[in-house]
């Protein structure tokens, strides 16, 4: 009688083997005829793939205490929103820096002032003998401003007070240390005339505070945050470049423009007139140009998300003024489709 009870079971256990067998070859022969309309990774590989492969962005700005890094925050937000590709901000040493880092490979997308882009295309100044070729515009963004910033109890108060002073003038080869030399040249002065020091704007700011140095030159657009940030625990003086002074350095320097700083920006009771470079956005000229005219639709089409002060003075109508290199086809695209 066991024997027989055992046979039984070993039967129905058998049966249920089969049983079970075939309804998993039903499932698998149903999950290949489903696999192809599951097309999830098919679509973000043609998506990547209409951007040349290109995965991530690095847009290379300034120092954390400028203008250039926390517009580039924003820049990077809006790229990576409306292009899919990760796109983030990184600091560095701003412009001369970045122009040799986009020739190197070591970024892709940079804030530079339009006069020093202009030096490194021609191989002259601080790229003597190292000529950047591989490198094109995006757009023009806003005026980059010389400031040379003192505290307001001190005796520094025209360019011919700083003689003998120990002043910030930037990094050498950087745009403002180039800034610096030549107001100090249309002054009548050299750098053998000052202390001269190469600090970035955070150390400007507080050596000015500490009196370790007595001035600094500071090219970004206003309000810097560097000298927001002095002008909060004392107040701050713009040494004014006079009308004259503006006239006779556009005349060797052509690259430069009148500008002011308004009254009311640090505190200041009235405007003071200064003179200004631009700034612009460069590129690897070897990025897609799909994925340049994408990133530069990005930007311009969304300037009204821009929080900065200096987004204002962003416009798709002037992306194209003040710059004397190559742009970029991406580029050139979407500005001629939106300025017909």
């Amino acid at each position: 009688m066991f024997k027989k009870n055992k046979l039984l079971l070993l039967t129905m256990v058998s049966a249920l083997l089969l049983v079970l067998a075939a309804c998993g070859s039903d499932e698998d022969s149903g999950k290949d005829t489903e696999k192809p309309a599951d097309s999830t990774a098919d679509t973000d590989t043609t998506a990547q793939a209409d951007f040349g492969d290109v995965k991530y962005l690095s847009i290379l700005t300034g120092g954390t205490q400028g203008t250039y890094y926390p517009l580039g925050g924003t820049f990077a937000d809006l790229i990576t929103s409306d292009t899919g590709v990760k796109t983030t901000a990184e600091v560095s040493q701003a412009s001369a820096a970045n122009m040799t880092a986009l020739q190197n490979g070591e970024g892709d997308v940079a804030f530079v002032q339009t006069d020093i882009a202009y030096y490194g295309t021609n191989g002259t100044l601080m790229f003597e003998g190292q000529t950047i070729d591989k490198v094109s515009a995006l757009g023009a963004l806003y005026p980059e401003t010389v400031q040379l910033v003192t505290l307001s109890k001190s005796d520094i108060k025209t360019f011919a007070d700083l003689k003998g002073k120990k002043v910030s003038v930037g990094a050498p080869g950087s745009g403002t240390y180039a800034n610096a030399e030549q107001l100090l040249e249309i002054h009548g002065l050299t750098m053998d005339d000052i202390k001269a020091q190469n600090l970035d704007f955070g150390e400007s700011a507080d050596g000015i505070q500490s009196g370790q140095i007595d001035a600094a030159f500071i090219t970004a657009g206003y309000p810097t945050g560097a000298v927001e940030a002095l002008n909060a625990t004392n107040g701050v003086h713009i040494v004014p470049v006079e009308a004259d002074k503006a006239a006779e350095l556009i005349a060797k320097y052509p690259y430069y423009a009148v500008d002011a700083i308004p009254a009311g920006i640090y505190g200041l009771e009235k405007e003071v007139p200064a003179v200004s470079v631009g700034a612009m956005l460069a590129v690897n000229k070897d990025l897609p140009e799909d994925l340049v005219y994408a990133m530069t639709k990005a930007i311009y089409d969304n300037v009204g998300k821009i929080s900065h002060a200096k987004g204002a003075f962003i416009k798709a109508e002037t992306g194209l003024d003040g710059i004397g290199i190559d742009v970029h086809p991406g580029a050139q695209k979407y500005f001629d489709e939106v300025n017909k």
